[in-house]
């Protein structure tokens, strides 16, 4: 296949279709904010169960969690099915996921870790599902290196407005009366009704195309282990382990650093969040149509330092000043936006390269991977944050009085963890080479063999 047959079927990828396939993102986007930023707080100052203990419990339950996705990837990548590889998958963890919303969101007063743990786990597996189905699915979509920053640009700008729907619940609450806890259970309500309406369409209304392979499908762990070590891999690896973290411990902090620090409300705080992410939008966007005129690799370098000092801007902003701090949140937001969509375009490429070599497709591997740097760095964004900021004298609970040294240290952790940690990921792709011209090597080599396979019956 030409080049120029190639930029044909890439405009087959119409925006209609590129929409209908990113509404699987809105419930993982929404619930990235309603797990992460409402939940482990509520946990810790509604529901009476100590800070350490969530902390720890939500970093154990990540790390066992880790060889999960690795095994979903290796079974993802063997499936077929009549209705397909990824959807049969996608549509199989929605109901797992739904389950284990609805009892972290409604659990106990007081409950213990046995109950944490499990239904974390639950939930982490059924996300871990329908995150890995997607992402690999995408990657099988869109094809071409620019294409595919178009793609996964899209999906990350519809996955803003999935955040912003549950963000909008805290907000609204609190304008017509309703307690914190009340709203955050609106927002486990609303996530159980999300996932089903959202995958159902976009798993219903998507084509599926499974790549045809050079050999039957066997168990190699040799070339397993030669993926898993592959330089570039590794490199994204680290990459996305950083870019995590650092939002991550972001996450963890932001309610306590809005109110306390910052001297906000709650809803103020929720307000200024759903400005940050509302900036994902034109974020996003702004980053695909970058990384077609620069790279990938250098809109990434880019986007992880402007989005430092964005976040530093925020400490030399007027307190409890909510039109004074929007500037900072809109730039750290909209740079924010394009860390993962970045990574994930990436991926793909990588996966091309593998496939080539290989004759297998490889893409759950790559995703789960990813997933499994994600996991990590977002166990160690609570696992660290919560027990640190214990020992430092921070006080979490409703009503709280704390003194000023503690009030300083949490402001100086919410800083300086993301600073750090989002300038590591960026460094990480210094001198990456799988860029434009290369990954349309790659391609043409796929394409021909590809087309023999096809018309040889493989």
């Amino acid at each position: 296949m030409t080049k120029d047959e190639r930029n044909r079927q890439a405009d087959g990828l119409s925006l209609a279709k590129i929409l209908t396939f990113a509404l699987a993102n809105l419930p993982i986007a929404a619930l990235s904010i309603a797990v992460f930023v409402y939940l482990p707080p509520y946990f810790a100052g509604h529901l009476g169960v100590g800070m350490a203990l969530v902390g720890s419990v939500w970093m154990g339950v990540r790390l066992i969690d880790i060889p999960i996705d690795v095994m979903l990837a290796v079974m993802m990548d063997r499936t077929r099915t009549p209705i397909g590889r990824y959807r049969f998958w996608m549509v199989l963890g929605a109901p797992v996921l739904m389950l284990a919303l609805y009892k972290l969101f409604m659990a106990p007063h007081g409950f213990g870790a046995p109950y944490l743990i499990g239904w974390l786990l639950v939930m982490y597996l059924g996300n871990s599902i329908v995150y890995l189905s997607t992402s690999a699915w995408g990657a099988t979509l869109a094809t071409l290196y620019h294409e595919r920053s178009r793609l996964f640009g899209v999906i990350t700008a519809v996955g803003v407005l999935g955040a912003l729907s549950v963000l909008a619940i805290p907000i609204l609450g609190e304008t017509f009366g309703r307690t914190n806890a009340q709203s955050v259970q609106a927002m486990g309500w609303f996530l159980v009704g999300l996932i089903p309406l959202a995958i159902g369409i976009a798993a219903l209304r998507t084509p599926e195309r499974i790549v045809p392979e050079t050999r039957r499908p066997k168990f190699a762990i040799g070339d397993y282990v030669e993926v898993l070590l592959k330089p570039d891999l590794l490199r994204l690896f680290l990459a996305q382990m950083a870019l995590t973290l650092g939002p991550g411990w972001m996450s963890a902090l932001y309610l306590f650093f809005f109110t306390d620090s910052r001297g906000f409300t709650v809803q103020q705080a929720s307000i200024l969040l759903a400005v940050y992410i509302v900036a994902g939008i034109p974020g996003a966007l702004g980053t695909a149509a970058l990384a077609r005129r620069i790279g990938k690799h250098q809109t990434l370098m880019l986007t992880t330092t402007l989005f430092s000092l964005g976040l530093l801007a925020i400490l030399v902003t007027p307190k409890a000043n909510l039109v004074a701090s929007l500037p900072s949140m809109i730039w750290a937001g909209a740079m924010a936006s394009g860390f993962g969509l970045m990574i994930q375009a990436m991926l793909a490429d990588v996966g091309d390269e593998i496939r080539l070599k290989q004759g297998r497709a490889r893409i759950s591997l790559l995703y789960a991977v990813n997933a499994l740097a994600s996991k990590i760095a977002a166990a160690f964004a609570i696992g660290l944050t919560f027990p640190l900021l214990e020992r430092l004298g921070y006080n979490p609970a409703e009503h709280a009085v704390n003194t000023l040294a503690a009030i300083h240290n949490l402001t100086i952790a919410f800083i300086a963890g993301p600073v750090v940690f989002v300038m590591l990921g960026g460094a990480c792709v210094l001198g990456w080479r799988l860029d434009a011209r290369r990954q349309g090597e790659i391609r043409d080599a796929l394409d021909a063999r590809d087309a023999e396979l096809e018309a040889a019956g493989g």
